[in-house]
């Protein structure tokens, strides 16, 4: 019987790119700066939409990130690779959830 419903399918070099990502982001801030260099390179194989689709997924951790009080996931990001934090911080404001809590840098202080 076939399937109706059409299944994402995932690259090997997406699946490689976020298992560094996910290793990397569990890892503390000195073994980090070891697979940063894994991850770097993880992340150069990706074609753009592949990226946006990783870009998605660190937006939904970054929200859930933020449900625990942490806030470090878009620093590190922006640290790793500043066009994916920006793509992240785009894809972040496009999640379909009625509030997203939104990171220091982008708030604005009142007078």
């Amino acid at each position: 019987m076939p399937s109706t419903t059409v299944e994402l399918t995932l690259s090997a070099g997406y699946r490689q790119a976020q298992r560094a990502l996910a290793a990397w982001l569990d890892q503390g801030a000195r073994a980090a700066r070891q697979s940063a260099f894994a991850a770097r390179t993880a992340l150069a194989a990706l074609d753009p939409t592949e990226r946006g689709r990783l870009a998605r997924w660190l937006a939904w951790l970054a929200v859930a990130a933020s449900c625990r009080g942490e806030n470090a996931l878009a620093a590190r990001v922006r640290r790793l690779d500043s066009g994916l934090h920006l793509a992240m911080e785009d894809a972040l404001v496009r999640l379909p959830i009625k509030s997203i809590t939104t990171t220091a840098q982008n708030q604005r202080l009142s007078a």
